[in-house]
């Protein structure tokens, strides 16, 4: 343990004593570039075979999940929106979004209607359940860009998702901002750093060995610097997920995507 504490250290000691390159367009900004092009041939070559692809699996599963009547209400997915392929393109673009007044992820989204509608209970975030539903539905998005945009129905929650993004935290001090866009193609124990776009999501990660929530990686990245993790499903989160998705907006979705 205490080596690889020291290992962490001086990962981090490296990188932010490190010159700063940045890749500059034209207004003094990094283009937006999505991990995939940091990936390997291999990887990238697992993400766009669906039969190579593990998170296809998922989204089977959400196929047949969504087909299935539950709760009182007795009613599938389908009862209310037909067919995904349909019905669902181009939705997961569009989260997180206001819904009734209050910010919404697609996860929070999908409770909402299986408590709401199918009168059941929800589901936890990171289940297999949830997990697959998510898939199925930013898969009819593939290849779509991000349109979330700033809204005066939302500037509120962007601003404090903003927020969250360069405030420091933890006990290494350090800000999602100084990884992902002061230090965005530098290295971090050998890998390079991506910008940070939730573009993939939900993903397989071979680090996993399952499919995760970006719920799930943001936890992570708390955790990696010390820091008190948002709970699932916490407003924080959502106001996060939200500025992220703005700053990707445009950048096309690969979800269900593979990372390593």
């Amino acid at each position: 343990m205490r080596n690889l504490l020291l290992t962490l250290v001086c990962s981090y000691s490296i990188l932010f004593f490190a010159p700063q390159v940045k890749a500059a367009s034209e207004n003094g900004k990094q283009a937006l570039q999505s991990s995939y092009q940091l990936m390997s041939a291999e990887n990238k070559a697992m993400q766009d075979d669906p039969s190579l692809n593990p998170a296809m699996f998922w989204v089977g599963d959400g196929q047949a999940l969504w087909d299935t009547q539950v709760g009182k209400n007795n009613k599938s997915c389908a009862s209310c929106h037909g067919d995904p392929k349909k019905s669902m393109r181009g939705v997961a673009t569009q989260f997180p979004k206001i819904m009734n007044g209050k910010l919404q992820t697609l996860e929070g989204q999908i409770n909402q209607c299986r408590v709401g509608a199918q009168g059941t209970s929800s589901l936890a975030y990171e289940s297999k359940d949830l997990l697959s539903l998510t898939a199925l539905v930013a898969y009819q998005s593939k290849g779509m860009p991000i349109s979330v945009k700033e809204t005066p129905q939302n500037k509120a929650e962007l601003q404090k998702g903003r927020q969250s993004f360069y405030e420091r935290m933890g006990q290494l001090n350090l800000s999602c901002a100084q990884c992902h866009e002061e230090r965005a193609g530098l290295k971090l124990g050998g890998a390079p750093i991506p910008q940070g776009h939730p573009n993939a999501y939900p993903i397989y990660r071979l680090e996993w060995q399952t499919l995760g929530s970006l719920q799930r990686r943001l936890r992570n990245c708390m955790s990696g610097v010390r820091a008190q993790q948002y709970e699932y499903g916490s407003p924080e989160m959502a106001q996060l997920e939200l500025f992220l998705a703005w700053r990707a907006r445009g950048l096309p979705l690969e979800s269900p995507g593979v990372r390593p």
